[in-house]
């Protein structure tokens, strides 16, 4: 077991201690960076996501996720990161949140192959315990099918989030994606005219708009991307592609967007084809720090 793992273990023994670390770490100057920024993300196994590729457990380990994490946040030019309670607070116990934005995930209840996968109701992290807890903002997974009622609740519930959170003076991040359900499994349709329906209904959510963010992914005509909203968007990673220079090149045509502010990456960057994190995690902070220049 290596010295920071340890380092967590015997902390988390004393209750609260993690809570503590995270409310009295250092803070960024500004609410949400006021340049182009990187943010890693890791809140995929509070749903019972392991998968990275063909490991369909690569994520269920979690001290080699930590030491992955902790990799990528030490990187320069990495801003901040998201995640669940669990992992956020491991990370403040060891320091790797100082100085960096960080977002908690809401909802996490849409377990991998459940019934009930779409009604996505609020399980992580409540509004006052984002404010609690100094972060950011919130992000929000909502997958809509419109033959599937768990949709609409999930619907309810992030429209109340995004008030909610505009309320406190948090970012809302919502992870928008029109989905259906394929022979038991939920599947995301990631078409252009798929992603621009989902945009336009996350943008409407809430009783205003200004607190809000879309998290969405890359599609093929990044132009009817770019003007189906005017909200700010950032760019999530998504499955992990063998293909890294291709996937590199996408980022930068994505961050030439206009309304693009930045990277919000997890598995590409923290389980890379080429298996070097570092330098995976410093090449994709190179792209959004030349978009600054």
């Amino acid at each position: 077991m290596n010295s920071e793992i340890q380092q967590i273990i015997t902390a988390r023994r004393q209750p609260g201690a993690a809570s503590q670390a995270l409310i009295s770490r250092k803070l960024p100057d500004t609410l949400v960076p006021e340049r182009p920024f990187l943010v890693i993300a890791a809140d995929h196994p509070a749903r019972g996501a392991f998968a990275v590729g063909s490991d369909h457990l690569a994520m269920a380990d979690r001290w080699d996720l930590l030491g992955r994490i902790r990799s990528a946040l030490a990187v320069p030019g990495v801003d901040g990161y998201l995640g669940c309670a669990d992992t956020i607070e491991d990370l403040a116990l060891l320091g790797a949140l100082e100085k960096k934005w960080v977002f908690g995930s809401m909802n996490r209840g849409a377990i991998i192959g459940a019934d009930w996968e779409l009604d996505d109701r609020q399980s992580g992290y409540d509004v006052e315990g984002i404010v609690e807890a100094n972060l950011a903002g919130g992000k929000m997974l909502l997958r809509i099918d419109p033959h599937d009622r768990g949709s609409l609740d999930t619907l309810e519930w992030a429209g109340r989030m995004v008030s909610g959170l505009a309320r406190a003076q948090k970012i809302a991040m919502i992870e928008p994606f029109m989905s259906n359900r394929q022979h038991g499994r939920v599947t995301n349709d990631l078409s252009t005219d798929a992603v621009v329906t989902s945009v336009a209904i996350a943008s409407g959510l809430g009783t205003t708009s200004s607190y809000t963010w879309l998290k969405v992914p890359d599609t093929e005509d990044i132009e009817r991307l770019a003007r189906s909203t005017t909200l700010p968007i950032v760019i999530l990673g998504g499955e992990v592609k063998n293909d890294e220079e291709a996937t590199f090149a996408r980022w930068e045509a994505l961050l030439e967007l206009p309304n693009v502010i930045g990277l919000v990456i997890g598995r590409s960057l923290l389980y890379p084809p080429s298996g070097h994190v570092e330098e995976s995690v410093a090449r994709a902070a190179r792209l959004v720090g030349a978009k600054e220049n």
